[in-house]
């Protein structure tokens, strides 16, 4: 989940973990509807975009991030976790003007996931357990 101010993007990845797709935005950004889409698609963790500046500082943005994702975490009976999302704004509007079609947020969740897994993949373990979560 990508989450915003105004919105969080959500994606999903295939059974194998290989493949992120955007799935729908939600609008306002609510701990329990994404519970309920986590529910809904059986995930078995949730990834929260932790938006951190490129010199790895957190600002106001990561702490909301961060309650988001506690929040998400109190009510599901997955492990929810954070991974750092910089410039995945930059690779959806680069997908959006490619002509994809899903909605930016949206986008920018699937970067997230698919870097998140990508970076699991090649480390063998979970990113977020190596200093990003």
């Amino acid at each position: 989940m990508d989450h915003g101010a105004a919105r969080a993007g959500c994606a999903i990845s295939d059974p194998t973990g290989t493949i992120a797709r955007p799935l729908n935005v939600i609008e306002p950004p609510d701990p329990q509807a994404g519970a309920e889409l986590a529910v809904e698609h059986e995930v078995e963790l949730v990834v929260v975009g932790l938006p951190v500046s490129l010199s790895g500082s957190e600002g106001p943005q990561a702490s909301e991030a961060r309650a988001f994702k506690d929040a998400l975490a109190r009510i599901l009976d997955v492990p929810v976790e954070t991974y750092d999302e910089r410039l995945t704004t930059r690779l959806a509007e680069r997908s959006a003007r490619s002509g994809a079609a899903a909605p930016p947020d949206a986008l920018a969740a699937a970067h997230l996931l698919e870097s998140y897994l990508q970076a699991r993949a090649a480390t063998g373990s979970d990113p977020a357990e190596e200093g990003e979560g």
